[in-house]
């Protein structure tokens, strides 16, 4: 990759070098750190309804524990991104699933509604490392095309996790309870910091850093580089794309088990079958960018994303049979497997002197809507739909905006 004197494409299709070092066994491994946080999460919402009877407390209050994760997990990339570019991928990453661990512990203990809230405060802190560094360990070894299909790979294998924890988690919700859950979450974890401690090693060298640091310093603000409008429009485009997701994550308990009347197993079926679109459709993705550009690729995903959520509401609209209402949430979801993994590798592309701080802030976007939507689509309780679909389909029109206001031309990296 050029250095911040350099320029680069929005859509570069040149590759370098250092793509070379994306090896299966680095994107597995990158994929298990990118995908525990959003493990500890999906695994434990078929428990929701249980949470909200043993906790004796409400459904509004239960969604804090959700709520509070994200907050977390977006200040942590706020702090483990920077932190990478500054000291180098690995020791972030340690501290970050140290302290994923110990949360994990704290949160399988608790013993009241407030000490859960607060331990999966911590969680999301400790869990944000994997995901914001493992996005910046990519692009420290490939841009352009070699990095849009990295990262639709390792959404493959992040993508595991939704359809294996919503299963797991309808499946074994009445044998052993939430906190069994997350019990599981706390296993996990600790195979994250393992696997950091036995595989991850340095790619952010600290003559790189060093070379980064000296020209950041002779052209200002550390940030400057962050001001591009590519990087902000592509970033905007992953933060809405996820939050549409995020949406239907966090009103699919309530809307397939109260609305719908499934069961905990078959609410993890169905929330499984939306996860393997998803994959699937990363899969295309990967297949596509071969051929065709990664901006076309990603403006067809958000033209599906756009029809599904404009069809949700419709739906929702005019009152059709509940069951109905899966259909373009299934058509939404997987269509982001063509969005999420190209507008990453653009954005990222552009901003090549600050990787771990761009991760950050695509990262705290991401989440930080996340955190937003969640207790919006539960404003109406179990009753309605009309708060998902309102959400749903305002996150795909801003997204949509945003990709048009991301300039498809040639921009400086810094």
């Amino acid at each position: 990759m050029t250095t911040d004197t350099g320029t680069i494409h929005a859509d570069i299709a040149t590759p370098t070098t250092r793509q070379q070092g994306i090896t299966t066994a680095l994107l597995l491994v990158l994929g298990l750190l990118s995908a525990v946080a959003p493990f500890a999460t999906d695994l434990y919402l078929p428990a929701f309804p249980e949470m909200t009877t043993e906790l004796q407390t409400s459904a509004t209050t239960v969604q804090l524990t959700l709520t509070a994760f994200l907050v977390g997990v977006t200040v942590g990339q706020l702090v483990f991104g920077p932190l990478s570019d500054r000291f180098g991928r690995v020791p972030p990453l340690v501290a970050g699933a140290a302290l994923c661990v110990l949360a994990s512990a704290a949160a399988v203990f608790a013993p009241s509604i407030g000490v859960l809230v607060a331990a999966r405060l911590l969680q999301g802190l400790g869990g944000a490392a994997g995901m914001v560094i493992s996005r910046a360990v990519i692009s420290d070894l490939a841009t352009g095309k070699p990095a849009a299909r990295a990262f639709s790979l390792m959404m493959i294998v992040g993508g595991v996790d939704p359809v294996v924890a919503p299963l797991l988690g309808g499946l074994l919700t009445g044998p052993i309870g939430w906190r069994g859950l997350l019990t599981i979450v706390l296993g996990l974890s600790v195979v994250m910091l393992v696997a950091v401690l036995a595989v991850i090693r340095e790619t952010h060298l600290r003559s790189r850093r060093d070379e980064l640091r000296a020209e950041r310093q002779a052209t200002g603000s550390p940030l400057r580089a962050l001001r591009s409008q590519t990087f902000l429009g592509y970033t905007a485009v992953f933060g809405f794309a996820f939050a549409v997701m995020m949406a239907y994550i966090s009103a699919s308990p309530f809307l397939y088990q109260e609305m719908i009347g499934f069961g905990t197993v078959e609410y993890g079926i169905a929330f499984g079958i939306n996860a393997l679109a998803l994959m699937g459709v990363s899969i295309l993705s990967a297949k596509l960018t071969e051929k065709h550009s990664v901006r076309g690729v990603l403006s067809l995903g958000i033209v599906l994303v756009l029809a599904s959520t404009v069809a949700f509401a419709v739906l929702v609209a005019t009152s059709a049979p509940v069951i109905a209402l899966a259909v373009p949430l299934f058509t939404a979801v997987g269509s982001l497997g063509l969005v999420l993994g190209n507008a990453t590798a653009l954005a990222l592309g552009a901003v090549p002197s600050a990787a771990g701080s761009a991760s950050a802030v695509l990262g705290a976007l991401q989440f930080g809507l996340a955190a937003l939507v969640s207790p919006l689509v539960s404003i109406g309780g179990s009753a309605t739909a009309a708060p998902l679909a309102v959400v749903m389909l305002a996150a795909a029109v801003v997204a949509v905006i945003a990709l048009l206001a991301a300039r498809g031309r040639t921009v400086r990296a810094a």
